[in-house]
């Protein structure tokens, strides 16, 4: 299986996402200030579905 993590955080970089705080156990959150939207992020993405699910609730069109 693919691990999207890595993916996941640089496409929120790019979309004015930055660094939040630390979740419970390996999450965190990452914060748009812009259009005031925070997103948890798994410290393990294994599924395109879940990397999909972030995207979305970030308000970004981009399909794994």
């Amino acid at each position: 299986m693919a691990e999207y993590e890595k993916k996941v955080r640089e496409l929120l970089k790019q979309h004015g996402f930055t660094f939040h705080h630390h979740g419970k156990g390996d999450h965190d959150v990452w914060f748009n200030e812009a259009i005031n939207v925070k997103v948890t992020v798994d410290g393990k993405i294994k599924s395109r579905h879940t990397a999909n699910q972030i995207m979305k609730d970030a308000g970004i069109s981009h399909h794994f």
